[in-house]
């Protein structure tokens, strides 16, 4: 049996949080010029301020959504508040970035308390522009039906990062 590779499905975010997809637009997050790849690691004061997101595709009249999740809230062993909404933003034109688009659930960063946490950007082409709105809450959110709710279908890309407390060490730990 073969093992598998993709990050996202290593650390059980695709299960998690999203079903399995294909990726089809790119998608760069950054923070103060520090690229967000899957698995690193920042601490909660590298990740104060919104970050830079670049979203690709190739034309301008087709919109996209990005949602900032949570899925460990308030703690990877009891995530009862799963998933926890950090940020929502709709309506970003293709080849641009998140200050193109309109912010509906302002950012609000990582403080986690308890254990390593995992945080998702992700990226679904919307419908049309004006389509998607912002949801009544930001705990317990869940992707899959907000997806489902506004028609996104799929994800067309995803990225995540962990986070624990600024005095916190060590890694997160995967089991098999």
């Amino acid at each position: 049996m073969p093992r598998e590779t993709d990050p996202l499905v290593v650390a059980k975010v695709v299960g998690d949080v999203l079903d399995p997809f294909t990726r089809s637009v790119t998608l760069k997050v950054s923070y103060n010029g520090r690229g967000v790849n899957n698995g690193r690691e920042f601490k909660p004061s590298q990740v104060k301020s919104q970050p830079r997101v670049d979203v690709g595709g190739d034309d301008l009249r087709t919109f996209y959504t990005l949602l900032m999740v949570d899925p460990d809230a308030p703690s990877p062993s009891d995530p009862n508040l799963r998933e926890y909404l950090h940020w929502l933003v709709t309506d970003i034109p293709g080849t641009t970035g998140v200050n193109f688009g309109q912010e509906v659930a302002c950012y609000e960063c990582p403080k986690p308390t308890m254990g390593i946490h995992r945080f998702v950007f992700i990226l679904f082409q919307q419908l049309g522009q004006e389509t998607v709105y912002a949801p009544g809450w930001r705990q317990n959110f869940n992707t899959k039906e907000f997806a489902e709710l506004y028609n996104l279908g799929s994800p067309v890309a995803a990225v995540y990062f962990n986070c624990q407390r600024e005095s916190g060490s060590g890694g997160r730990r995967i089991s098999n």
